[in-house]
């Protein structure tokens, strides 16, 4: 017999529908990004209130890795309805506003969060001498299985955001042969085929020029703690975003080329076909930094639903001047339908 929960329909990419003012993609992803101080400063009650009830710690996982972590305990019901750790995107952080969003709206509905900084995002840089890289998805399993295994009522779930998006679809992939007691997955405008994600930064100057900017601040950083490595040498200040890749993956990484290394970590065309974990892609038709032809060219099991909106930007789907976005109401419709409980809503 099913929950009402359960019967109630599910929101679909369909259902939002931003006002007219923001229905311009650049604008969408410009308000959302992990630097926007306005969003930042019109989310401030809602970052308080995760902030509560975090604690934050090191996760000592695989070969000596140390990943930062953020647990977030839920407080209005007795009991947890289940535990979702959130993923951002690649230079963002568990500080995003996009993930302090969803958080606050997760703990609200009786959900405990738990965000992840992936290596070198966030106040990490100090915690591994190797830099990170976008095929690291053992460490990032490895912590996800350690959360997951901890005690606790309900469901245990994944959702990140652009390349989390990318790593919770590895994980949720990966999860049954890894022994993950992982439930369910969201990815929000994910990275498919980092070779095409990256021509298509290359065609954006804007996004080229943000990402860009921000990545030499974090290799810049890395340098700083570890002067004997060769993170940022003299000659990769002038590089672009492809040249500098290509440095990088010589230096850090087992590929032997750039092409085989974007190859690492592409999850398009039938790469998720045998996934076991019940997921959610969704994915925005405007979004100027994942082209939307990579999500129709997936060939997904039952299992995986794939829901294109009209309208978002990247990983924004924003609601109005508040600046909320509809990602949150949307995962939590989604957990509700799988949660063996009702919740309380509270507005924060």
């Amino acid at each position: 017999m099913k929950s009402p929960i359960a019967a109630q329909r599910l929101l679909r990419g369909a259902d939002y529908r931003p006002p007219r003012w923001l229905r311009n993609p650049h604008l969408q992803s410009v308000l959302s990004s992990s630097s926007s101080l306005l969003r930042r400063v019109v989310l401030r009650r809602r970052a308080r209130f995760v902030a509560q009830v975090t604690h934050t710690e090191v996760l000592d996982v695989d070969g000596g890795v140390r990943l930062q972590g953020f647990h977030s305990a839920q407080q209005v019901l007795p009991e947890r309805r289940g535990l979702v750790i959130l993923l951002h995107g690649w230079e963002g952080s568990a500080q995003s506003n996009y993930v302090v969003d969803t958080a606050a709206a997760l703990l609200g509905a009786g959900y405990d969060v738990y965000r992840l900084n992936f290596r070198d995002h966030g106040d990490s840089h100090a915690l591994n001498r190797e830099p990170f890289h976008s095929c690291r998805l053992d460490e990032v399993a490895a912590a996800v299985a350690q959360v997951c295994a901890r005690p606790g009522a309900g469901l245990r779930a994944v959702a990140g955001f652009s390349l989390g998006g990318n790593f919770a679809l590895r994980v949720a992939r990966a999860a049954p042969a890894r022994g993950i007691a992982l439930d369910y997955a969201l990815a929000v405008c994910p990275v498919i085929d980092p070779a095409r994600g990256l021509r298509q930064l290359e065609r954006g100057w804007l996004y080229h020029a943000y990402f860009m900017r921000k990545w030499r601040d974090s290799l810049r950083r890395k340098q700083a703690l570890f002067p004997e490595l060769p993170v940022l040498r003299r000659g990769d200040r002038r590089l672009n975003m492809r040249e500098l890749t290509r440095a990088l993956v010589q230096r850090y990484t087992p590929f032997a080329s750039l092409e085989a290394y974007l190859d690492g970590y592409s999850v398009a065309g039938d790469r998720l076909a045998r996934m076991q974990v019940p997921a959610t892609i969704l994915a925005a038709a405007d979004d100027p930094v994942i082209p939307v032809a990579d999500f129709r060219a997936l060939r997904l099991p039952d299992c995986v639903e794939l829901d294109i909106a009209p309208h978002g930007g990247h990983c924004a789907f924003l609601t109005g001047a508040g600046l909320r976005s509809f990602v949150g109401d949307y995962l939590l419709a989604r957990l509700d339908a799988r949660a063996p409980t009702p919740r309380v809503p509270l507005r924060t």
